[in-house]
């Protein structure tokens, strides 16, 4: 059984999470005192931290970089902020996944079920000329420098690795996107589309997506 701890200030809140946690077969605690906040979660052990941004002393951010200096334990930020830029920072802070208040609760339990198979082997890690792809910490590396990208580019780029050389349509992009707690529709889809091209152009790969009028993209 999986033991998942939980940071977050709202009594209610987590006190909602974890007896939905326990009834979906984990053993769940929490932080009731959050002074010396980094001790008590470390002395618990867990098997993965689901942790609020907005929390007394340390925010959650800060927090998640100082355990991070210990422990890979994998870290799910939940959060009412919805700015891109915590997404970024809490990402490049080495959460394993972000997820918005309100969410869907089925949601959740794939995210944590999805972190925790994936932690429990080796970080994937992919080739594409010449950058490292890390499905754990969300980036692409050439060895001096780490991009970080957002969960939305991270989904396009990995569905497009995996059909590299092939067209992939605006269509499938969606639909791999669809169960994303973000809503995103066509415009948004065309912004994450530039903007993964632009960031992986600063890495050196110029014009690796190919648009296709009318057919879709093709990661080359």
């Amino acid at each position: 059984m999986s033991k998942i701890f939980i940071v977050e200030d709202d009594r209610s809140i987590r006190e909602e999470l974890a007896e939905l946690l326990r009834n979906s077969g984990y053993e769940a605690e929490y932080l009731t005192d959050f002074s010396n906040s980094k001790t008590r979660i470390l002395s618990a052990k867990p098997d993965l931290i689901l942790m609020d941004i907005n929390i007394p002393e340390l925010n959650g951010e800060q927090l998640l970089k100082e355990i991070r200096k210990e422990t890979d334990t994998p870290v799910i930020m939940v959060t009412s902020r919805t700015s891109e830029t915590d997404e970024v920072l809490s990402m490049s802070y080495g959460a394993d996944d972000y997820i918005t208040k309100p969410y869907n609760p089925t949601i959740l339990l794939l995210r944590i079920s999805a972190v925790l198979k994936r932690s429990a082997g080796s970080a994937t890690v992919q080739s594409y000329n010449g950058l490292q792809v890390n499905d754990a910490k969300g980036c692409l590396t050439d060895g001096s420098r780490e991009l970080i990208l957002t969960k939305n580019e991270m989904i396009i780029f990995r569905f497009m690795l995996d059909r590299q050389g092939s067209i992939v349509t605006r269509d499938e992009l969606m639909t791999a996107l669809w169960d994303n707690d973000e809503f995103v529709n066509d415009n948004a889809l065309t912004v994450n589309i530039s903007r993964l091209r632009s960031k992986l152009a600063d890495l050196g790969c110029e014009d690796a997506i190919e648009t296709r009028k009318k057919q879709g993209y093709i990661l080359r």
